[in-house]
C-alpha cells in the first residue's frame, strides 16, 4: 500500500463516527449469567424490577443530561433521550414506577456493582475489574 493510500485511508476513518458498545454489567456473584435485549429494555424501562430467577434487581443509570446517556438508550431501546424522559415522566406521575437511580458517572455505577450483588448497571467501556461481569453487550446505533 502507498504511503497516499494510507493517509486516503487514515483520514476516512478519523472522518468516520466514533461507536463504542455498552455494557449491561452486575457483581460477579450475580447468578444471572446473561440478559437478551427483552429482558435488559424491561428491566431498564421498569417493566420488570426483577432478573429471570426472581431476584429483585436494583437498577442503575446515569444522570439525564450525561452525554453518553441519549446514545445507550438510543441502542438499547431505539428510542430518544426526549423520548425515554418522557416515557418516565408518565409512568412517575401516575404512580406506576420510578425511574433507575442515578449515578454521578461511571466510575459510581461500577463502585456500586462491586458492592452490591442484586445491582445492574451500564458502563460504556467493558469491565476489566474483578467483581464484574458483562450479562450482555449492546452495539452503539450509527449516528445519523
Amino acid at each position: 500500500m502507498s504511503a497516499r493510500s494510507f493517509f486516503i485511508l487514515a483520514l476516512l476513518a478519523a472522518a468516520l463516527p466514533a461507536r463504542a458498545d455498552f455494557y449491561i454489567v452486575v457483581h460477579a456473584s450475580n447468578p444471572q449469567r446473561a440478559l437478551t435485549q427483552k429482558e435488559a429494555v424491561d428491566l431498564f424501562m421498569g417493566r420488570s424490577r426483577a432478573f429471570a430467577n426472581g431476584d429483585f434487581a436494583l437498577i442503575f443509570d446515569l444522570p439525564r443530561d450525561h452525554p453518553r446517556r441519549a446514545a445507550f438508550y438510543q441502542a438499547l431501546t431505539g428510542m430518544s433521550v426526549a423520548q425515554v424522559n418522557s416515557y418516565w415522566s408518565r409512568l412517575m406521575f401516575s404512580g406506576q414506577s420510578v425511574p433507575p437511580q442515578s449515578l454521578p458517572d461511571e466510575m459510581a455505577v461500577a463502585g456500586i456493582l462491586r458492592r452490591n450483588p442484586s445491582a445492574l448497571g451500564w458502563l460504556s467501556k467493558e469491565p476489566t475489574e474483578p467483581g464484574l461481569r458483562t450479562v450482555l453487550v449492546i452495539k452503539e446505533a450509527p449516528t445519523k
